[in-house]
């Protein structure tokens, strides 16, 4: 059947290769985030780390949407590339290799896959008669359509007949070997929600699936009939194979699968779940190769409790989000707010009064006031305090103690929202301790041990905090280390090496006697609109 997961201490996380019909909405935006802040994560933990994302270029639909605007296809995909490419530089997306669908590169990677699944005999010529929607580019069956033959995703958009030769995929012989890997690896298709509905969709009965199209211009050509051209799905999945490709390497299968395959995870929105948990795996399976590790399929986003959409005109705009508020505010928001797996929701008022709370109030003013006591009551310096100070029992020694553990296994799993609560279980004992404790009242009684203590426990949990936060705010995490005195910029891919997970994941490593950077706002406060 072929192993599944890296066994390699590597680690490789994809986002869907987005399809270039139009600009990114949020819905793409907030899976490039949770990639990027996995991705990130795992450079923490010092790994090597290859973070994909990308874009899907052919098939009818953008070749339809090409000649409705009256330019050539690959115009049209480069200028929706760039529109990605810029997003993905606003909202701080550290991707390591973006993967084009139309690069040469790929088309030759394409057709060497294509002519291991022919030699395995999994490729023959058939008819294929049915219901297509040229929107999801997928055959539809008659129970599953809305009335007036509209499809079930794309509500606004009527299904076209189809009655044509092309060639299948025998994905019908794949039924039990899928059915064993799915038993046998019950984490390959998380969260379980997702998983219910693959097993559900294979026990119905596996079908072959048509793998070309006739009178396509815009796409590969079938290698064995170049009257034909490759299915836009049989072409987008490999994407993620030439993705890994050195840029120098010659484009062959052994040179894209040497270093980096099999995947570690595969992040997809849910309506995608069906191409990568079922036909990407046999289609592997047939060429001999290793399946990746995870394929996870989180939920969808509403705005305001509604579906999103230009015909309702609740559209949100990830452009102008980031614009206004700053990546790290979108990027918080949406990894906090949604627990991840499940549909989420965007609020305005919610988002205002989250990031105020928690990124200006609780995180930001700590850490403002801290250092200003420091700089007053310590010469600006970290507080000569060595950890013996503390006793075992020391409620924030405790909470930092035990908070590594908590969030790494939280940001394993993919749980962001955990993460975050841990984390700010941390910040929000630091707020009272610092109340309570009232080193502004210990240093005018003359306690300057006692003062330097409080201070030193409060910075010392805040930095914990920013570098435990730093895949999910990198920027805020940077002016939080900054300010207590550090060099170095969590959005270097040797953050490993540079501030070692073993090392500043654990409390009580602020050096004594540390020059204090200058303390400014960590995070400006976001006035609602009236």
């Amino acid at each position: 059947m072929g192993s599944v997961g890296n066994h390699r201490n590597t680690f490789v996380i994809t986002t869907p290769l987005y399809y270039v019909n139009a600009l990114p909405h949020i819905g793409s935006a907030y899976t490039t985030i949770a990639a990027d802040a996995i991705a990130r994560f795992h450079r923490l933990l010092g790994q090597p780390v290859l973070m994909i994302t990308g874009t899907d270029e052919h098939g009818q639909k953008i070749q339809r949407t090409a000649e409705e605007r009256g330019i050539a296809p690959q115009i049209h995909c480069d200028e929706i590339v760039d529109g990605f490419q810029s997003l993905w530089k606003s909202l701080n997306i550290a991707y390591d290799r973006f993967s084009r669908t139309t690069a040469p590169r790929h088309e030759a990677i394409v057709r060497e896959f294509y002519d291991r699944v022919w030699a395995s005999g999994d490729i023959y010529e058939g008819r294929q008669q049915g219901w297509y929607c040229v929107s999801c580019e997928e055959f539809k069956e008659e129970r599953e359509l809305l009335e007036g033959k509209r499809c079930p995703i794309h509500t606004n958009k009527t299904v076209e007949w189809r009655d044509e030769h092309n060639y299948f995929f025998k994905l019908s012989k794949y039924q039990e070997k899928l059915a064993a890997l799915y038993a046998e690896h019950p984490d390959f298709i998380q969260p379980t929600t997702r998983r219910n509905e693959v097993l559900n969709f294979v026990e119905k009965g596996l079908q072959d699936f048509s793998i070309s199209r006739l009178n396509l211009d815009w796409g590969f050509p079938v290698p064995n009939d170049p009257d034909q051209t490759l299915y836009v799905w049989f072409d987008a999945l490999l994407g993620y194979m030439t993705a890994l490709l050195d840029s120098d390497s010659k484009p062959t299968l052994e040179n894209a699968l040497e270093k980096w395959w099999p995947i570690n995870v595969h992040l997809i929105g849910k309506d995608i779940l069906r191409f990568h948990a079922v036909y990407w795996p046999a289609m592997l399976m047939s060429a001999g190769l290793p399946i990746p590790g995870r394929v996870f399929g989180h939920g969808f986003l509403t705005k305001d409790g509604q579906k999103m959409g230009k015909s309702l005109g609740n559209t949100l705009d990830p452009f102008a989000l980031v614009d206004q508020y700053g990546a790290d505010a979108v990027r918080y928001y949406f990894l906090k707010e949604i627990e991840f797996g499940r549909d989420g929701d965007f609020n305005k008022t919610r988002f205002i009064n989250v990031l105020n709370a928690d990124l200006a109030n609780d995180l930001g003013n700590l850490l403002n006031r801290t250092l200003k006591m420091a700089g007053r009551y310590c010469g600006s310096r970290i507080p000569d305090v060595s950890l013996e100070a503390f006793a075992d029992d020391h409620d924030l020694k405790l909470k930092g103690g035990r908070l590594l553990e908590q969030v790494q296994s939280a940001y394993e799993h993919l749980a962001f929202s955990e993460a975050c609560e841990a984390i700010f279980g941390l910040i929000r004992a630091s707020n009272k301790y610092l109340d309570e404790t009232a080193p502004w009242t210990l240093f005018k009684q003359g306690k300057q041990t006692e003062t330097e203590i409080a201070l030193y426990a409060v910075l010392e949990s805040v930095r914990l905090a920013g570098y435990l936060l730093s895949p999910i705010v990198p920027s805020l995490a940077n002016s939080i280390y900054t300010q207590l005195g550090f060099e170095g910029d969590f959005n270097r891919a040797d953050i490993g090496q540079l501030f070692p997970f073993e090392e500043h994941g654990v409390w009580g490593m602020l050096t004594p006697g540390q020059q204090l950077g200058e303390a400014r706002p960590l995070f400006q406060r976001i006035e609602l609109e009236s």
